[in-house]
C-alpha cells in the first residue's frame, strides 16, 4: 500500500475505502495536501477520483460504505465542526468521516469548496447567476443583507473576469458560454475564501483555448489567495500545467505519486507510462493508432 501521509498536511487521507454494494470503488488510498499546494489526481474514468473528492465533503450518499480517515487540520473556529464519536484525532485534527451532518454543512463552501464537472448541470437553470453566487455567500453569512450579498457576488464575478458583471447579474446560465459558466462556478466556490478548493474535471467540457484560459485563471487565483487545491482530471497533460505534485489512480488505488516533473519525465509505473503514451503530440504519427492503456 502506498502511503503519502504528511504531518504538516492541511488534508490527510489515510487508508480510505469506499464500497458501493459489492463494488469496492476506492481501495485503501493515502494522500495528503499541504498548505498552498496543488495536488493533481489523475486516472481513467472509474478509477475512484471523484468518489474520493465526494467523500471528503460527505456527499457520497447512504449507498456508500466509507472507511478510513480524512483528517482536516483547521485552526479556524469558524468551521464549527463538531465531532461525533471520536472525530478528533490525536494531533488535534478533525476526522471528516466522523462528523455530524450539520458540521459538514458548515464546512462545505466555507473551508472546503468544490467545482463540479459540468457547469450547465451544476448551475440552477431557472435562477439568475448573480443570485446563485450571492446565495453561496449568504449561506455562510446569514447576517448579511441582500445588498451586501449582491455586492460580494458582483465582486466575485469580476474577479473571474465575467464581463460587465453588474449588468449581467440577473442573467441566466443559458445566456453564458461554457467557459463563462465555468468561471461562474469558480466564483461561487471562492466567494467565501475557502482554504481548500476541489476542482473535479473543471475543463473537460471546454475547447482547448477556453481550457487554457480557465487553467490560467485557477493558477492566478490559487496564488493570489494562497489556496490549497485538489485538481482532478483524466488528462495527465492538463494536470501537469497546474499541479506541483501528482497522484495517479487506477482501479481504486494510488499506483504512483511524486512531483509533476518526476512523473512527466521519468514515470515509474507502467500505467503512468501508458497515460503519457496515450497523449497525442505534434510529433505523433497520425498514420498509427494512439497508444491504449495497458
Amino acid at each position: 500500500m502506498l502511503y503519502d501521509g504528511c504531518m504538516g498536511a492541511l488534508l490527510d487521507i489515510r487508508d480510505l475505502r469506499i464500497r458501493f454494494g459489492s463494488v469496492e470503488a476506492v481501495r485503501g488510498i493515502n494522500l495528503h495536501i499541504g498548505e498552498d499546494e496543488v495536488l493533481g489526481l489523475v486516472g481513467e474514468s472509474g478509477s475512484g477520483k471523484s468518489a474520493t473528492a465526494l467523500a471528503i465533503l460527505g456527499l457520497l450518499g447512504p449507498a456508500a460504505q466509507v472507511a478510513g480517515r480524512i483528517l482536516w487540520h483547521s485552526n479556524s473556529a469558524a468551521g464549527g465542526l463538531e465531532a461525533s464519536q471520536g472525530g478528533r484525532a490525536e494531533d488535534g485534527a478533525t476526522d471528516l468521516l466522523r462528523q455530524r451532518a450539520e458540521g459538514l454543512r458548515r464546512l462545505r463552501g466555507r473551508e472546503i469548496a468544490m467545482i463540479f464537472q459540468e457547469p450547465m448541470t451544476a448551475l440552477n437553470p431557472v435562477m439568475s447567476i448573480g443570485h446563485q453566487v450571492a446565495e453561496a455567500a449568504s449561506a455562510h453569512s446569514p447576517s448579511w443583507t441582500g445588498r451586501e450579498a449582491k455586492r460580494k457576488a458582483i465582486a466575485a464575478l469580476e474577479a473571474v473576469a465575467i464581463p460587465d458583471a453588474a449588468r449581467r447579474y440577473g442573467d441566466y446560465p443559458h445566456q453564458f458560454s461554457g467557459g463563462q459558466r465555468q468561471r461562474i462556478l469558480i466564483a461561487m466556490a471562492l466567494i467565501n475564501r475557502p482554504r481548500l478548493l476541489i476542482a473535479d474535471e473543471p475543463t473537460t467540457a471546454l475547447d482547448v483555448t477556453v481550457q487554457a484560459q480557465v487553467l490560467e485563471l485557477l493558477r492566478d487565483l490559487q496564488r493570489q489567495h494562497g489556496l490549497a487545491m485538489l485538481f482532478i482530471s483524466h488528462d495527465l497533460a492538463v494536470v501537469g500545467k497546474i499541479a506541483g505534485r501528482v497522484a495517479v489512480m487506477r482501479n481504486g488505488q494510488v499506483v504512483e505519486t511524486g512531483s509533476t516533473a518526476q512523473l512527466l519525465t521519468a514515470p515509474q509505473h507502467a500505467y503512468t507510462r501508458s497515460l503519457l503514451a496515450a497523449v497525442p503530440t505534434l510529433s505523433t504519427d497520425r498514420s498509427r493508432p494512439l497508444a491504449t492503456l495497458e
